[in-house]
């Protein structure tokens, strides 16, 4: 049994260093070796960016330089429990437990996968580890199962936390409902608030409980509401001096502290004066827009979660800000309208956030096709993936086969934000002009 226990237990740090490695790979390097390691790891996109703008017939102002300056990386203002937003899974873990809440390591593929408590993770706040152990011991005293693969049954399902500077904490509890009626899930909500409000989840605090019935991988609120089970509707962030309502689905910079340093740097980027118009396209609960407000004419924001427009309106109004609209819809469906017929004389700069996937076409289509827009700010979390393609197609020559017949634009200025310490990436600002 000793020889047992031992084994078990190298087994578990084995997957807790997995774990670790996996998610923060550079955890166990000094801050400074981080950000050195980042840069090269920016340098290498940018040099990729160059080798491709010169298969385009673009070169570089100088033969062996990069297609634009690479600024040293901006460090986060905090390294440890930065993230404001954590999903945690739930699955078979070290233990053989089906009901283990945690992070994944392992694959699918492999059929190798094993869920590990992420109590050890630097990037995870403390709060966002008790609301996931709390989940964990309500599931274990359920009779229903994990749901771990859909066509095999089983209910409970992933748990996301998010919380604020202000002390707010939101839970979302993703439940598969298989074949159970409406009075069964009924009694799994009312059981739910029961132990985060007065039950040993009560610890929690939670400002915000919220479940969602869902049959598929993701859903969002239009495919599937979020029922809010106790609680109030929204949390809320404090965010250069502005005060912004977050909805459960609504996209927010992950590193608050780091949110501040970057649009503080993207409104000086920007050169907007006093008659400038700013186009904040993918503007999430308005962030940018809003914080750069006070400096431009006009903010024109564009995002395709509706909640996260109710969110920007709100916020725009409660924070006394009365030159911002907001416009909800895919983007690449709402901009061409909006750009086409731009007459407006004055300075047009154009701020765009995109998910990982980049931008549609159609929107860089329209980008490049408004004169007005002299000015462009991309702000990338993979620079590598999707976004590589936008880039190329902002600077490539006009093409009319592809109706791409404005000016082209040109990188001028990279600069990249530590949003995410521990991990190999970066925020990545690319300044472009024409």
């Amino acid at each position: 049994r000793n020889q047992e226990s031992s084994s078990s237990g190298h087994c578990l740090a084995v997957l807790l260093s997995r774990l670790a490695n996996a998610v923060t790979p550079l955890w166990r390097l000094p801050y400074q070796e981080q950000l050195q390691v980042k840069y090269e790891g920016q340098r290498k996109i940018l040099q990729t960016l160059t080798s491709r703008l010169e298969e385009l017939g673009i070169d570089a102002q100088k033969p062996g330089e990069l297609c634009c300056p690479l600024q040293p990386v901006v460090p986060s203002p905090i390294l440890n429990g930065y993230r404001n937003k954590s999903t945690f899974s739930v699955n078979r873990g070290p233990d053989g437990n089906p009901k283990t809440v945690g992070l994944y390591v392992g694959t699918g593929r492999g059929r190798n996968i094993v869920c590990v408590k992420a109590n050890h993770m630097e990037n995870i706040p403390s709060k966002h580890k008790q609301v996931a152990q709390c989940y964990e011991e309500f599931i274990c005293r359920s009779p229903l199962d994990s749901c771990i693969l859909f066509h095999e049954g089983g209910h409970w399902r992933e748990l996301v936390v998010r919380t604020t500077s202000c002390g707010h904490t939101m839970a979302i509890i993703t439940f598969h409902p298989q074949q159970l009626g409406q009075e069964a899930l009924a009694a799994q909500k009312a059981l739910l608030k029961e132990f985060f409000t007065f039950g040993p989840g009560a610890v929690c605090a939670l400002t915000s409980l919220y479940f969602q019935e869902s049959t598929m991988t993701r859903c969002s609120h239009e495919q599937s509401p979020y029922q809010l089970l106790h609680g109030a509707p929204h949390i809320f962030e404090e965010l250069l001096g502005l005060k912004f309502r977050i909805s459960p689905d609504a996209f927010f910079q992950i590193n608050t502290a780091g949110a501040e340093v970057l649009y503080q740097a993207v409104g000086e980027l920007c050169q907007a004066t006093g008659d400038t118009v700013l186009l904040d396209i993918c503007c999430g609960t308005g962030t940018i827009g809003l914080s750069l407000a006070h400096r431009v004419s006009k903010v024109i924001g564009v995002e395709v979660v509706e909640k996260a427009i109710e969110d920007a309106e709100w916020n725009a109004a409660f924070n006394g800000i009365s030159n911002c609209e907001f416009h909800s819809g895919k983007a690449e469906a709402v901009l061409p309208q909006l750009l086409a017929s731009w007459e407006d004389a004055r300075p047009l700069v154009a701020v765009v956030n995109p998910s990982r996937a980049g931008l549609h076409y159609r929107v860089v289509r329209a980008i490049r096709n408004c004169s007005s827009i002299r000015r462009l700010l991309y702000i990338s979390c993979k620079p590598e993936g999707e976004a590589m393609r936008n880039f190329l197609e902002l600077c490539c020559p006009p093409d009319p086969q592809k109706k791409l017949a404005g000016e082209p634009f040109a990188p001028v200025l990279a600069i990249p934000f530590d949003m995410f310490p521990h991990t190999v990436h970066c925020e990545l600002v690319l300044l472009f002009t024409r």
